[in-house]
């Protein structure tokens, strides 16, 4: 027999996911889950009847590469009308196998040995391993107070010679805070005259709440011309298992990109492509979701009132950070997994993505659940 005990790892401090522990334990104590970021309510009818008509009229065979031409000219479309960004539908843009998967073609085509990623901590779980799969070091940099600011003076200090891509998330997850139209500016004007890469985790960009507006990196000049924006229809559309996304960048990293999606993919689920090409005819689809997530994120912290959970109402994303501080000095992880052994419901230890894990006694909510969920979680969490 093979010995392979002794292979080299290339990813030596890799971990389960958080994620699958969680919604693991989850399932094994049957407990109400608001840890993984999964709407518990049905995608509309409507989509999947688009869906199964797509597979009844034949469409069941390869796509081209980068996506039919329908559905480049709808995102090519909502972009330019939301965001004033005109990007060629032929060579600026790309479906993928969810935004996971624009994000590790991203980062594969342009980090090298030896080259430096900023990634803003807490941070989704997915950049760090692909900056070291490709050979590069994350350059960690916490974001600061309960607010979770970037500090753009110490962003200036860590930009060096061998930075070659910064990497935001906005709406963030997991804090649910936005960037503003001034921290866009600020990273524009960092990164004039660099060539370092911006890519932009946009996968949140309709669920927004309280008059605030999505700041794309599409919408600035300085940073449109150096970015690769990811977006996902299973965020937007209330169906994650599709594993659905497009990523949108200048023709010139395009083409880097397209090389890492073929090799990887090639292409993605045609019923589905042309199911949302005819969906996004509609925009209310995708404009109403702040309103309708807003009610949701509104309806769980009423719920909360009057328990020793405290939080700043989330700005986006459908995400909401509590503190627990009140209730206990437990560590976040051994918390959480109390909260389930014990009690039956399922959250997201916070510190998992800090830097160095970095304890705040925080926990990561997930209330993109029916009512009924979000009252039964509140009545659990009103017992601690």
């Amino acid at each position: 027999m093979p010995d392979f005990q002794n292979l080299p790892s290339k990813l030596p401090a890799g971990k389960t996911s958080i994620f699958s522990v969680m919604s693991g334990l989850a399932r094994k104590h049957n407990a109400i889950d608001l840890s993984q970021g999964f709407p518990n309510f049905e995608t509309d009818n409507h989509l999947k009847e688009l869906v199964c008509k797509a597979m009844k009229d034949g469409y069941n065979q390869y796509p081209p590469m980068n996506g039919i031409p329908e559905l480049r000219e709808q995102i090519v479309s909502k972009i330019e009308n939301l965001y004033g960004k005109k990007y060629d539908e032929a060579s600026e843009i790309i479906f993928t196998a969810g935004a996971t998967q624009a994000l590790y073609c991203a980062i594969s085509a342009f980090v090298h040995p030896g080259d430096e990623v900023i990634v803003f901590k807490p941070a989704y779980d997915s950049y760090e391993p692909d900056i070291k799969l490709a050979g590069g070091k994350p350059v960690l940099i916490e974001l600061k107070g309960k607010d979770f600011k970037i500090d753009w003076q110490e962003v200036e200090e860590k930009i060096t010679s061998k930075t070659r891509m910064i990497v935001i998330n906005t709406p963030h997850n997991p804090t649910g805070t936005v960037l503003s139209k001034n921290d866009m500016q600020q990273l524009e004007k960092l990164l004039k005259d660099t060539n370092i890469i911006l890519l932009s985790d946009e996968v949140y960009e309709h669920l927004i709440y309280d008059e605030e507006q999505h700041q794309s990196a599409s919408k600035f000049l300085g940073l449109a011309e150096r970015a690769i924006v990811c977006a996902s229809f299973g965020k937007t559309f209330h169906n994650t298992g599709w594993k659905m996304g497009y990523c949108v960048a200048p023709e010139v990293l395009m083409k880097e990109i397209i090389k890492f999606h073929q090799a990887t993919v090639f292409c993605v689920n045609h019923p589905m492509q042309r199911a949302f090409a005819e969906y996004l005819k509609n925009p209310d689809h995708y404009l109403n979701l702040g309103n309708f997530y807003q009610k949701k994120r509104d309806k769980f912290l009423e719920l909360m009132q009057g328990s020793k959970f405290k939080g700043t109402p989330s700005k986006g994303t459908y995400f909401q950070v509590m503190d627990y501080s009140e209730i206990t000095d437990e560590h976040d992880v051994d918390f959480a997994k109390r909260l389930i052994t014990e009690f039956g419901l399922a959250t997201i230890p916070v510190s998992v993505f800090h830097k160095d894990g970095k304890d705040h006694k925080q926990l990561r909510f997930c209330f993109a659940k029916t009512d009924e969920t979000l009252e039964k979680a509140a009545e659990i969490l009103h017992k601690l």
